[in-house]
């Protein structure tokens, strides 16, 4: 840590330098300040969106992954593996868990193209290199790769006219904070404004974490650099950006008897040495690199045309280590091992290693026309994705396997769409607007896998063709400071990797239709704003969790002929002073499935399987699914001084769809708080920021995620098994921000 904090030193020292003796070859003048920048998308003026800018982004960035700072958005559920949020992070949405959640970073899919999930360790400190954000409930517009079932989120590390207006001189950053359970986050980022209007930014970020739980430690590092030029009708910029992670598992969960003994307990490589005492492996570690570059392209053709164009190439490789305990040959593939000819042993501890490697690229483009009674918007994309799986095993106790390969897939994956939106003004004056909406998207996916199923190693092949029609349309009413609305949208959405290699003999994965309908009225005055959102989402064959997960962690989901999320969205915002504000939002909804019915398990009395019944539970609520969901922020700012409290309220969880008081996640209620002071320092000075957080202030013993396992007896009874991830107490971090 040390050596990258003198580096950084050492690095802010030069750009400042040499900020102060070429101020006169690095300022812009005014008439050189570009006039073109990244034309934004289509979309209906709503209450669903959450725009973030860079500032309000980063204002409480202490080194959690990217969603604990989102915890101020409407129907947002975080949760983590480590417990503090710098380990595996994930979150829902209206129910909806992050797989079924589109993710953009300057328009191209960040979603792995099989998995359909973002791992935020990969680019720890994301937030830091993003000029924006748009958090988007519900469908939204038209996105690039699969259609968002509960939200969208689209980031943008290109600068904002802004943004560039306001940088004519070189900045550097240096940040810096730690905290309990080890955890440490440097950084350093930098941008430089050259003549003729070409602009370098680059960013180092390392975050260091033990973790809440026991072992659960993350070793994170991420990059992030662009050279662009933007002129006054055509800008440029090459990006890249990606990262390194290494972390211990911590995704196993715990009973509610391990909860009360121990909160901190991590089960994650557990096993039995040679001398029969309780031992963990060391290298229960998840080990993965991503590399992602973009070359991005906006050209402005005439006054009111813009043509935006984006090639882009990811590439993600790594393996986890795993030690799994008295284990069964047969599990691998393997003979017993017969040391003589009167002994037969059929279990061992081995260590297994699973491997991924993955290369996905593509392009795609828009032609925008821009004007006073219309915006319109022509595009489309196409992308392939090859990707690459394989497991290798160890004997630990009697080294008889030695790098086995016992399963070996591949993935392909070909997608393109082509889409077209508008917006109408139909009237368009000072005193009110009336805007028509229209968005019409066609997505062709094809997807195939061969090889051996990791999961029961039996031969696993799969080709499927989708051709998806997605429409959407809505209407906007705004009359000063007032703005009703109404849309209405259809979206399509494949199964991914882990639908098709975890699916039972009765659940063969099929592809997801949403109909979702939302109504809405906001009002904004001088010091406050109010806004109202009612939304039904109509499902047909939703893939919910099913409160399962795969022995990596993976959520399980199963489709259900019907269900649907309905519910409204209250927020508001009120500014009394200068030095206070308030803001806070509350969503209220019910989730359900009519008819729910799953395959269960059933045992006799010496727990042993005897079949499988299916089971009829009737109308039950979809899990992971909270009825209430609360978030109020109190911030307060005078003489360089800034202090947000802000409290978020989670109602109970199913864990499981059976609606079973044995598997639940409590209610919970948690108060963060962060401060900031700007020291007043001369002009020519740095600026010296100083911040301290304390998350969970309160101290509340709660749990965030879970899982259960269930089965019944042939007596009808029921055994359901539960686990959890416990989240951490209070914890306290400090830091300081340094700019030149």
């Amino acid at each position: 840590m040390k050596r990258i904090l003198l580096f950084c030193c050492a690095f802010a020292q030069v750009v400042s330098a040499y900020a102060q003796t070429s101020e006169d070859t690095i300022i812009i003048k005014g008439r050189d300040i570009p006039e073109v920048s990244v034309v934004a998308r289509v979309e209906q003026p709503t209450d669903t969106h959450k725009k973030l800018s860079h500032k309000q982004l980063n204002q409480d960035n202490t080194g959690q992954n990217l969603p604990y700072l989102l915890q101020s958005t409407p129907s947002l559920v975080v949760t983590s593996d480590d417990g503090l949020g710098v380990g595996y992070t994930y979150f829902r949405v209206r129910g909806t868990d992050h797989t079924r959640i589109n993710m953009t970073v300057n328009e191209v899919p960040l979603n792995d193209a099989e998995s359909q999930t973002v791992f935020w360790v990969n680019m720890t400190d994301m937030a830091s290199s993003l000029s924006s954000i748009n958090v988007q409930r519900g469908v939204g517009t038209s996105t690039n790769g699969s259609a968002s079932f509960g939200a969208s989120l689209n980031m943008s590390t290109l600068p904002t006219q802004q943004m560039l207006n306001d940088s004519a001189r070189a900045h550097v950053s240096l940040q810096f904070n730690g905290g309990m359970y080890k955890t440490f986050r440097e950084m350093i980022s930098a941008s430089v404004q050259f003549p003729r209007n070409w602009r370098i930014e680059a960013r180092l970020s390392k975050v260091n974490s033990d973790g809440y739980l026991y072992r659960a430690a993350s070793d994170l590092f991420s990059y992030y650099g662009s050279v662009g030029y933007y002129g006054k009708t055509t800008n440029v910029t090459f990006s890249a950006f990606g990262g390194t992670e290494k972390t211990y598992m911590a995704w196993d969960g715990v009973s509610a008897n391990n909860l009360l003994t121990d909160r901190r307990y991590n089960p994650a490589g557990e096993y039995i040495d040679k001398d029969g005492n309780i031992a963990y492996y060391p290298k229960q570690n998840d080990n993965y690199k991503q590399q992602h570059f973009q070359v991005n392209l906006v050209q402005r053709l005439a006054p009111q045309w813009t043509l935006n164009a984006t090639l882009h190439y990811t590439h993600g490789g790594g393996y986890y280590e795993q030690m799994k305990a008295n284990k069964k040959y047969s599990s691998f593939g393997l003979e017993n091992y017969k040391p003589n000819d009167s002994t037969v042993i059929k279990r061992s501890n081995f260590i297994r290693f699973k491997h991924l490697n993955n290369h996905y690229y593509g392009g795609l483009f828009s032609i925008n026309y821009r004007s006073e009674p219309a915006d319109l918007t022509l595009g489309g994309a196409g992308s392939h994705y090859m990707g690459e799986h394989w497991g290798l095993v160890n004997d630990d106790l009697y080294g008889t396997a030695i790098a086995y390969e016992y399963y070996h897939s591949h993935g392909t994956k070909a997608e393109g769409n082509i889409y077209a939106k508008a917006n109408w003004r139909i009237i368009n004056t000072a005193k009110h607007k009336l805007t028509l909406y229209g968005d019409l998207q066609y997505r062709y996916v094809y997807y195939h896998i061969d090889g051996i199923n990791d999961e029961d190693l039996q031969p696993l092949t799969a080709t499927r063709h989708y051709h998806f029609f997605n429409p959407k349309a809505g209407i906007t009413y705004e009359n000063h400071g007032h703005q009703a609305y109404f849309n209405f949208a259809l979206a399509n959405r494949e199964p991914n990797r882990k639908n098709f290699t975890e699916a039972g003999e009765h659940d063969i994965p099929r592809p997801e239709k949403l109909f979702d309908y939302e109504l809405g009225y906001t009002y904004t005055g001088m010091r406050w704003h109010v806004g109202m959102n009612l939304f039904y989402m109509d499902y047909k064959n939703q893939l919910v969790l099913t409160g399962k997960y795969s022995d990596t962690g993976a959520y399980l989901t199963r489709n259900v002929d019907r269900s649907y999320r309905m519910g409204i969205e209250l927020t508001g915002q009120w500014i009394p002073t200068s030095w206070f504000q308030w803001s806070a939002n509350l969503t209220l909804s019910r989730n359900k499935i009519p008819n729910y019915t799953d395959w269960v398990s059933i045992y006799d009395a010496n727990w042993e399987e005897i079949r499988q019944d299916e089971i009829n539970f009737g109308e039950v609520t979809i899990a992971f699914s909270p009825s209430v969901t609360f978030s109020n922020t109190f911030t307060f700012e005078y003489a360089g001084f800034r202090a947000d409290v802000q409290t978020i309220v989670v109602s109970k969880q199913y864990l499981d769809n059976t609606m079973s008081e044995e598997a639940i996640l409590k209610p919970y209620t948690v108060t963060n708080m962060t401060m900031h002071y700007s020291l007043p320092v001369p002009k020519k000075w740095p600026t010296i920021q100083l911040m301290a957080q304390a998350n969970n202030l309160f101290n509340a013993s709660y749990e965030s995620n879970g899982g259960n396992w269930m089965c019944q007896f042939e007596d009808g009874s029921r055994y359901y098994s539960p686990w959890y991830y416990a989240q951490a107490g209070i914890n306290v971090h400090a830091g300081f921000v340094v700019q030149w």
